[in-house]
């Protein structure tokens, strides 16, 4: 799993039928320092939405097989974005806050 920020979304009219019913976004990986940051030698990727982010959200992916969505084994998937992050605490220190 990765931690990434939605930076755009993906629309497309002709698609495989199995991604109908998902939002397609853009993720930009973040690394986690003093404050989520993109990450050197990130490359932004396209992932299906499952949990209704939003543009400007830090997110959990998963990728590979584990993006699989369960519920539909024919949903061809690489990336799925699993959770909206409230909050990244590193220790004691909070390295983000969504409020």
């Amino acid at each position: 799993m990765e931690i990434g920020r939605v930076v755009g979304t993906v629309v497309s009219t002709i698609k495989s039928s199995g991604l109908n019913s998902y939002k397609l976004l853009i993720v930009t990986p973040l690394a986690v320092g003093e404050e989520p940051a993109a990450a050197q030698t990130a490359k932004d990727y396209v992932a299906i939405d499952l949990v209704g982010a939003g543009e400007g959200e830090v997110v959990l992916v998963t990728t590979g097989s584990a993006a699989r969505v369960l519920d539909a084994t024919d949903v061809p998937t690489d990336a799925a974005i699993i959770a909206v992050i409230d909050t990244i605490q590193i220790g004691s220190r909070n390295a983000y806050s969504k409020a």
